[in-house]
C-alpha cells in the first residue's frame, strides 16, 4: 500500500482541473482504441463460430459467450478495482480480452467450437473495461458535471465501433497467407488492440482515479471493510435511488439488446439485403453513443430523473414503431435509431445517479454490481429474444421489450412524487 500512497500523495485541489483533463484524456483514447477491439472482433465473431461448428444454429453461441463472459468478469475487476484503484482493473481485463482473442485464433486453427466458446467468453473481457471506463471518468469529476464526464468517454466508443467492422475484411485477408482462417484475422487485430489499450492506461492513468478520489475525500473512505463487494450490496439496498439508478441501466441494457438482436433476421424476412441491414444497424449505434454528451448535458442540467424519464420514452417509441413497422424498412430504420437514443439516454443518467448515491468507499464494488446485473440479463434477454420471434413474432418482441420497462416508469414516478 506505500507505493499507492506515494502515488496519491501529491495529489491537491489546485491540481484538480489538470488531472481531470489528463483522465479523460486517457481515458478516452483507451475508450476509441477498446471500442476498435471490440467492434473489430464481434463483427465476424457469428460467421466464425458457424465456421468451425460447421451448423447455422450454434452460430449465436459466440456472442451470447462474449456477453457471459462479459458478466461474468465484472465481479473480479470490481473487486480488484475496490481494493487497488481503476488501473489495476482496467488494465487485467484489457490483458484478459487480448487472451481471449488469441485463444479464438488459436480455436479457428484447431477447428475447436469448445475452445472457441472459452475465448470468446475472455474475449468480453475487453467491454468489461469499456463498460467500468465510464464509471473512471466519474471518479473526479464534480457532482453536477458527472452526467458530462460519463457521456464523453461513452461518446469515444463511437470511433471505435463505427471503424471496427470496417476493417474485419483488411484484417481478414491478412492473416490467410498465416495458414489463419480469415474470419479470425479480426480477433488477432482486436488481440493487438487490446494489448496497446492496457499499456496506454498502464503508463498513463497516473495518478489512478479511484485512489486519487479516495485521498482527496478521506473522510468517506474511512473504512476498507466499506469497499468490498458485499458492502456494495449494503450500500444499493440502503439507497432507492441506488435501485432505481440499477433498475434503469440494467432494464434499458436489456430492452435495447433484446430488440437489436432480433431487427436484422426480422428484417432479412421483409427482403432487405446485407448492405441495409448494415445501414440500420449503424444508424442504431449512432444513437447508442454519437449523442451521448447530449445525454449527459441533460442528466447535469435537468436532473437525472428526467433524463430516466426520457430514456423509457425513447424506448418505448422505438419498440413502437420497430414492432409495427412490417416491411417498411424506414421505420424499422427509425425506431433502431431511437432504441439506441433511448439506451444511451439510460446507461448515462443511470451511471451517473448510482455513482451519486452510494458512498465512494462502496462505489467500485456497486459499479461492478450494475455491470454484472445489466450483461447477466441482457445475455438472457438476447437468448429469450429468439424464442419470442420463433413462436409470437418480431412485433411481439417488441411489446415485450416495451413492457420490460414498466417497472422502471413506475419507480422513477415515485421517486419522483418522494424525494
Amino acid at each position: 500500500m506505500s507505493a499507492v500512497r506515494q502515488e496519491v500523495r501529491g495529489v491537491s485541489v489546485e491540481a484538480l482541473p489538470a488531472l481531470r483533463r489528463r483522465t479523460a484524456a486517457v481515458l478516452i483514447a483507451s475508450q476509441i482504441l477498446g471500442g476498435l477491439g471490440t467492434a473489430t472482433g464481434i463483427a465476424l465473431a457469428a460467421v466464425l463460430a458457424q465456421e468451425v461448428s460447421g451448423t447455422e444454429a450454434l452460430a449465436g453461441l459466440a456472442p451470447t459467450a462474449t456477453v457471459a463472459g462479459t458478466a461474468v468478469l465484472s465481479v473480479p475487476l470490481a473487486a480488484l478495482m475496490t481494493a487497488r484503484g481503476r488501473r489495476p482493473g482496467l488494465v487485467l481485463a484489457y490483458l484478459v480480452g487480448a487472451l481471449g482473442a488469441g485463444t479464438v485464433v488459436v480455436a479457428a486453427v484447431l477447428d475447436s467450437f469448445p475452445l472457441l466458446l472459452l475465448g470468446m467468453a475472455g474475449f468480453g473481457a475487453g467491454s468489461s473495461a469499456n463498460l467500468q471506463a465510464r464509471f473512471a471518468a466519474a471518479d473526479l469529476a464534480e457532482p453536477e458535471r458527472r452526467g458530462r464526464a460519463i457521456s464523453t468517454v461513452v461518446w469515444a466508443t463511437t470511433i471505435g465501433a463505427v471503424l471496427g467492422p470496417n476493417i474485419a475484411a483488411p484484417a481478414g485477408r491478412s492473416v490467410v497467407g498465416l495458414g489463419i482462417p480469415a474470419a479470425a484475422g479480426p480477433f488477432l487485430w482486436a488481440a493487438g488492440v487490446f494489448l496497446v489499450s492496457a499499456v496506454l492506461v498502464l503508463v498513463l492513468l497516473r495518478p489512478d482515479p479511484l485512489l486519487a478520489a479516495r485521498a482527496l475525500h478521506p473522510a468517506d473512505d474511512a473504512s476498507p471493510e466499506g469497499r468490498s463487494l458485499r458492502a456494495g450490496v449494503r450500500a444499493v439496498r440502503r439507497s432507492p435511488m441506488a435501485r432505481l439508478a440499477l433498475v434503469t441501466v440494467a432494464l434499458s441494457h436489456t430492452a435495447m439488446v433484446s430488440i437489436m438482436s432480433m431487427t436484422p433476421v426480422a428484417l432479412s424476412h421483409h427482403g432487405a439485403d446485407i448492405q441495409l441491414i448494415g445501414l440500420v444497424i449503424s444508424g442504431h449505434i449512432a444513437g447508442m453513443y454519437a449523442f451521448s454528451p447530449v445525454m449527459g448535458w441533460l442528466s447535469d442540467r435537468l436532473g437525472r430523473l428526467s433524463v430516466i424519464g426520457l430514456a423509457v420514452g425513447l424506448l418505448c417509441c422505438a419498440a413502437l414503431l420497430a414492432g409495427t413497422a412490417g416491411a417498411s424498412h424506414g421505420r424499422t430504420a427509425a425506431g433502431l435509431f431511437l432504441l439506441g437514443l433511448g439506451w444511451s439516454a439510460g446507461l448515462v443518467s443511470g451511471s451517473a445517479l448510482l455513482t451519486d448515491s452510494v458512498p465512494s468507499a462502496a462505489r467500485a464494488a456497486v459499479q461492478g454490481l450494475s455491470d454484472l446485473t445489466m450483461n447477466a440479463l441482457a445475455g438472457i434477454g438476447g437468448v429469450t429474444a429468439g424464442v419470442v420471434v420463433a413462436n409470437a413474432g418480431y412485433g411481439w418482441l417488441n411489446a415485450v421489450g416495451a413492457a420490460l420497462l414498466l417497472p422502471l416508469a413506475a419507480l422513477a414516478v415515485r421517486r419522483a412524487v418522494r424525494p
